[in-house]
């Protein structure tokens, strides 16, 4: 038998090295003969400085060799690191072995013309197993059970020290924060083809959380902090609880970084200091918006935010936005609101957000000025799934088809909202979906009680596997609607409770809130239901540009009914410029069965995808 010379944590290190490209005319080529196991003639070429630096780093003869020499050394670490430990291999320069002692002198008038071949073959042998396992030290059997290494075991390094890895793992569960594995030592028996490891363990003490300091703040109160943490003096040392705990406070929006450090030694009591770590995002934000659309025009937006009014980590954000021109706009349009909440209101994960706001729209389907408030109570139900309740009051004025009414409102919003996509403004996988109820109260004339009944929804599948793409390179993307006013007929609804289709919202190629019934002047009435839906390939190329091919389709109807009117498509594409906070999107679309008067396409501009 004999000791292993190189440590095993050293020889899965060559399967992290970066992959290998080729390119151009080289001084030289080589050809690694493939062994059969496609994960080692990765790792094989991968951990080759002759082909990594076959075009960054020509060289001469000499300095050839010696490179092959430190790639022979470096390929039996990665076959070891394999369980094959009585690998051979062969380097052939230009035909002549490795070890052949004239071969600088051949090389010397071969060089680059042509192109010297390296050759480089293996014969990787029997497959070692492991004999002795061994663990010295005290661990709990629970702890033990992790392990999952045993005699009979392929002798493979990225497995050996993987065990280490879930040992070590399990003990901190178990409380032992301090515990200690040590790297394996290993000791080879050619003759038997195994390979004998021990790992020596120094479990520590069982510890229990100590005294909590925090670090990094300026401007929200310590207090609010440790209300918030989920973990406590006294509790047991747990690292699944401190990621629970620094995946909790990141949460906030005020802060950009958490990070949750254990101590390396236990307090005079015996317990485990920890120290959490935080950084403020900026207090104060000014954000400028645009976009446009042929139907909407120009629109132009702007809001200032507080992100820590109070210091408990309550936001203000004041926004002021205008519209101006589109074919949907018979004039320039304003709003003004004020947006605040306040985390943890009442209960631990409750949000009190309340707003008011004020806005003035004229547009082909009615003109409305109108005064908005509402509050609400927000929090989570379940992973990805929040519920919230609220109340809204609203006080307008609307013209449509030359007739002016008033109302004033109250409803009781309920909705229920589910997202577990991967990103905001980008999503590549994932699903959404959001159902609202809303009891109104409309006082007029006419007076009217109604539900607002909506459920909307869109789903992310990633294309780019099965393209052999990097990933969310190649999506798909689905989004539904299906809409209902309930317990009321349409000339009691208010023009602006009433439901419309058509934009970029819901039907892509005709104008805004332009599809469904119709007044006997072409202008749009709105209905009593509403449903549509949209199939959307989007395609990356290079690397900040992409591409994207729509269809859509939806119906408005009055007689309360989804998808029981006259359906219409709308299909387009566009271009996308990705940038670091969001794609940039321009699409075209045009009518496939287009309504009298219609527009013949409609063009968008925005930031983010559509949907």
């Amino acid at each position: 038998m004999r000791p292993l010379v190189r440590p095993l944590a050293l020889v899965v290190l060559v399967l992290l090295c970066p992959g290998v490209r080729a390119a151009g005319p080289e001084p030289y080529s080589v050809v690694l003969t493939p062994t059969g196991n496609a994960a080692l003639d990765h790792a094989l070429a991968a951990s080759s400085t002759l082909l990594s630096l076959r075009t960054a780093v020509p060289v001469g003869p000499f300095a050839l060799i010696a490179r092959a020499r430190n790639d022979e050394a470096r390929f039996r670490t990665v076959l070891e690191s394999f369980g094959f430990y009585a690998a051979k291999i062969e380097i052939r320069i230009a035909g002549h072995p490795l070890g052949d002692p004239a071969l600088t002198s051949v090389l010397a008038g071969l060089f680059a013309k042509p192109p010297v071949r390296v050759a480089i073959s293996f014969l990787p042998g029997p497959l070692f197993h492991l004999g002795r396992v061994k663990i010295t030290g005290t661990v709990p059997e629970k702890a033990r059970e992790a392990f999952r290494l045993a005699p009979g075991d392929p002798a493979r390094a990225a497995d050996v020290l993987a065990a280490g890895t879930r040992l070590l793992a399990a003990l901190q569960a178990e409380g032992y924060a301090l515990a200690k594995v040590s790297e394996p030592t290993a000791i080879l028996h050619p003759a038997t083809r195994t390979l004998d490891v021990t790992f020596t363990v120094e479990p520590g003490p069982r510890v229990d959380l100590g005294p909590i300091a925090i670090a990094g703040l300026r401007t929200v109160n310590e207090s609010f902090v440790r209300r918030r943490l989920t973990i406590r003096p006294g509790e047991k040392y747990s690292p699944a609880a401190l990621a629970a705990a620094r995946a909790d406070l990141a949460e906030l929006p005020i802060f950009s970084m958490v990070r949750i450090r254990p101590g390396t030694s236990t307090n005079a009591e015996g317990r485990l200091p920890v120290t959490v770590f935080v950084s403020e995002r900026k207090l104060h934000v000014v954000s400028l918006g645009a976009s446009y659309s042929t139907d909407l025009g120009v629109g132009l937006n702007a809001s200032w935010e507080d992100r820590n009014l109070f210091g408990n980590a309550e936001d203000l954000k004041l926004s002021a936005g205008t519209t101006l021109g589109g074919t949907a706009v018979t004039g320039p349009g304003y709003s003004l609101s004020a947006a605040f909440s306040k985390p943890d209101f009442l209960a631990r994960n409750q949000s009190l957000l309340a707003n008011v706001g004020t806005v003035d729209e004229s547009l082909d389907a009615y003109d409305r000025t109108a005064l908005t408030a509402s509050v609400a109570l927000s929090r989570p139900v379940l992973p990805h799934l929040t519920a919230s309740v609220g109340l809204a009051g609203e006080r307008e004025r609307i013209t449509q088809n030359a007739i002016t009414s008033s109302f004033t409102l109250i409803g009781v919003p309920l909705t229920l909202a589910y997202d577990s996509t991967n990103n905001l403004l980008n999503p590549t996988r994932g699903f959404r979906a959001t159902a609202r109820l809303a009891p109104t109260a409309s006082f007029g004339p006419p007076s009217a009680q109604f539900v607002l009944a909506e459920l909307s929804g869109s789903t992310y599948l990633d294309l780019s596997d099965l393209a052999g793409e990097r990933p969310g390179r190649s999506v798909v993307a689905v989004r539904g609607l299906v809409g209902a006013a309930l317990g009321t007929s349409l000339a009691s609804l208010p023009a602006d409770k009433r439901f419309y289709a058509g934009g970029s919202g819901t039907v892509r190629g005709y104008k805004f809130l332009s599809l469904g019934p119709q007044f006997p002047n072409g202008t749009p009435e709105g209905g009593t239901a509403v449903s549509a839906v949209t199939l959307e390939l989007r395609q990356r190329f290079l690397a900040h540009w992409g591409a994207a091919a729509f269809v859509d389709a939806g119906q408005v109807s009055t007689n309360g009914d989804p998808f029981s009117g006259t359906v219409r498509f709308g299909a387009g594409g566009g271009l996308r410029y990705y940038t670091p906070i969001g794609p940039i999107r321009l699409d075209v679309a045009v009518p496939l069965n287009r309504e009298p008067g219609g527009d013949s396409f409609e063009l968008y501009i925005g930031l983010g995808q559509a949907f």
